[in-house]
């Protein structure tokens, strides 16, 4: 499905945006419940990668019965149940996803479990998915991995390890990125009693087999939460957006929007009642903005794309992880602002945007490509403020924000399908 995108104009003043629970919390917190069956759960996502971790998890595999498990596109629940399935007994399950997902690295993920005494065998090609996952009983408790890889392999490892007879201690090897999706592993862990130390770079898990009953609500999603900070930096002065629900102490590494978004004169707003009120304050136009988004690579597209909209030139590192996601983000940026007439440039962990002068024209009705990448399609969605435009396989936004599109349509965003 084809979306054509009309130039819009939203209203000022709007009403409450609903946005479902965190991604990342969820799959955590659904691999955390399937291992304490007493743990509930409220606000979880309603996103595609979650529906496919509560569907995988629901399964019940013996060697008796080989249940082919595609994930699709989910490359969290890949990870995440990866390491789940190594440590259920007497199951024996295969591991599988789209073509792209074949592509994406399991590699240094499998090599670690296989260290604690998993048995796990590519059954296409060696390193990637499909993946055989033969249950047993991890006995060892020590052992180490690259710090610099994605943090769902650290995370994968850490949420299964309060079921590991002795824990788990787990080394970082060398720089250590995005940090607060790991934190954020170990502050769930910790909400439901499980005893963690994070200490120079290495992770201490207690073995925990039992919790008491627990009921945790999860934080909306910050990431999702992005394209509405695009929208009202591309907006008028007076414009704003409320969206529920949110924390001012996030365990989510993509609330450092609240900051970032400051250079575009968007000021935010917790209110009483967990939700923020986004508004556009000033109209503030630095000449190059220059981020580390080591701790946050997700919010990368949305950012490049405000920069573009707004003639603002933009210099972002630590995106080395944005190379292997649903599709090669970089290189997909790169490709899609150049048909606007972007310059812009990247290498393998950074992106370069020249600012644009006065009159420059964002080029209209173009066809933006989504790459079967959901944040593709909600990261360009903005520029329908600017110009007119066609997103391809608008679906995809499924993958993690499933109303994205009614919800822009609620707030004034003239959409219609392309027969």
């Amino acid at each position: 499905m084809d979306l054509r995108l009309q130039k819009s104009t939203i209203n000022k003043q709007v009403s409450t945006i609903s946005i479902t629970g965190s991604k990342s919390e969820t799959n955590r917190l659904l691999l955390l419940q399937a291992l304490y069956s007493n743990l509930t759960l409220e606000n979880t996502s309603n996103s595609d990668d979650s529906e496919v971790m509560m569907e995988a998890l629901n399964l019940k595999p013996t060697t008796h019965n080989l249940q082919p498990i595609n994930i699709h596109h989910a490359g969290t629940a890949m990870r995440f149940l990866t390491a789940y399935f190594a440590i259920q007994e007497g199951s024996e399950v295969i591991l599988t996803g789209s073509s792209r997902m074949k592509e994406r690295p399991i590699k240094i993920l499998v090599d670690t479990l296989k260290q604690l005494g998993a048995e796990i065998i590519y059954t296409e090609n060696e390193g990637f998915p499909p993946i055989k996952i033969i249950g047993k009983k991890l006995t060892q408790s020590k052992v180490s991995i690259a710090a610099n890889v994605s943090s769902q392999y650290i995370s994968a490892l850490l949420l299964i390890a309060p079921k590991l007879e002795n824990g788990l201690e787990l080394t970082l090897e060398g720089a250590i990125t995005s940090i607060p999706y790991i934190q954020m592993t170990l502050a769930l862990l910790n909400e439901i009693g499980v005893t963690t130390s994070f200490e120079n770079n290495t992770i201490k898990v207690n073995s925990q087999f039992t919790i008491h009953n627990s009921k945790l609500i999860i934080e909306s999603d910050w990431s999702s939460a992005s394209y509405y900070y695009s929208i009202v930096a591309l907006s008028e002065i007076g414009t704003q957006i409320t969206l529920s629900s949110y924390k001012q102490n996030s365990l989510q590494g993509d609330a450092a929007l609240v900051e970032i978004y400051k250079d575009f004169g968007v000021e935010t707003v917790f209110n009483s009642n967990n939700s923020v009120t986004i508004s556009k304050i000033l109209n503030l136009k630095p000449e190059t903005l220059n981020l580390q988004l080591n701790n946050s690579p997700d919010i990368a597209q949305t950012i490049v794309v405000t920069c573009f909209g707004l003639g603002i030139g933009c210099h972002l590192t630590g995106l080395h992880t944005l190379k292997i996601k649903e599709t090669d983000r970089l290189e997909a940026l790169k490709t899609e602002l150049t048909k606007l007439g972007a310059s812009i440039s990247v290498t393998n962990d950074s992106l370069t945007l020249q600012p644009s002068d006065a009159n420059f024209l964002i080029g209209r009705n173009t066809t933006i490509a989504t790459y079967q990448d959901h944040r593709m399609a909600m990261a360009f969605a903005p520029l329908a403020l600017k110009t007119s435009l066609v997103i391809e396989d608008a679906e995809v936004v499924s993958k993690s924000y499933p109303t994205f599109w009614n919800d822009l349509k609620s707030i004034g965003f003239q959409i219609s399908e392309l027969k």
